[in-house]
């Protein structure tokens, strides 16, 4: 037995979040009998998965506050990190603080996901544990944990996301609950974890970033843009993150759209010569 699996099995399980994941799993499993499938479902569930994954996660969670890579009126950010949190990952604060732990000490044994441990761990197993970067949250989220939003999106993800629930039931019945919330969530969830562990495993890398992050170019498609996640590790505070032109990056896209329309400004890029 590896030091590293070891140190994992003496962490205690948090059992919390196991019956939680397991729970959202096994209900997402309904939507493959016949009686759930629907293609309004299906549609709204593509359609909440862009707006809870690319404009909450990644945008909002993630590039706009996590690194603070472009600012956006106040309201328009609390918008977007409203969006996140339907993503149902935990509050924005737990997120964007564990987030800023793991690029400190990324692929290290403070890292919470360090992928060194594994696969496994890099991808969910690390949340199945009460883990020692928990205790350092606080210190690590000074600029948004005294905001009452983001103290009320922390402490009632779950409530918000059983009233959407209760609307989307009143709409259209079991077939938008189950589609809507409970498998929008397992993808969502998985193509977020994705980039946590299959970006430091697979794909290739640009820039010394001392660490194991690459550029993952199925990853990319799948989270609007965070598979170029050598380029991010090596440029955190830069708002684009596909620095070649082949690098498809959706996410960015959309901070150019807001950029247009005067909702984004000083937003940060690496000098392109360097990264070139």
């Amino acid at each position: 037995m590896t030091t590293a699996t070891s140190n994992q099995d003496r962490l205690p399980l948090d059992w919390g979040t196991i019956i939680y994941m397991a729970l959202i799993h096994g209900v997402a499993m309904l939507a493959f009998l016949p009686k759930f499938f629907s293609w309004q479902a299906i549609g709204l569930m593509l359609l909440f998965h862009w707006i809870t994954a690319a404009l909450g996660i990644t945008l909002g969670y993630h590039r706009l506050v996590a690194h603070r890579s472009f600012e956006t009126p106040k309201i328009l950010e609390y918008f977007f990190v409203f969006c996140g949190t339907l993503a149902c990952q935990g509050g924005p604060i737990n997120w964007i603080g564990l987030h800023r732990i793991h690029h400190k000490y990324s692929d290290t044994p403070l890292d919470p996901h360090d992928s060194n441990k594994g696969f496994w761990w890099s991808h969910l197993g690390w949340m199945f544990h009460h883990i020692p970067a928990d205790k350092d949250i606080a210190r690590y989220t000074k600029d948004i944990n005294g905001d009452p939003f983001y103290q009320f999106c922390q402490n009632f993800f779950i409530p918000i996301q059983i009233v959407l629930g209760l609307v989307l039931y009143y709409l259209g019945g079991w077939s938008l609950v189950i589609w809507v919330i409970f498998v929008r969530l397992v993808l969502v969830f998985h193509c977020t974890w994705f980039v946590n562990s299959a970006t430091h495993k697979f794909g290739y890398r640009s820039h010394e970033s001392g660490d194991d992050s690459k550029n993952c170019w199925w990853v990319a498609l799948l989270t609007y843009g965070e598979g170029w996640h050598n380029n991010h590790h090596a440029y955190q505070y830069s708002a684009r993150h596909g620095l070649q032109w082949w690098e498809i990056d959706v996410t960015w896209m959309t901070i150019q759209l807001l950029a247009f329309f005067r909702l984004a400004k000083n937003i940060k890029l690496p000098d392109l010569k360097t990264a070139n």
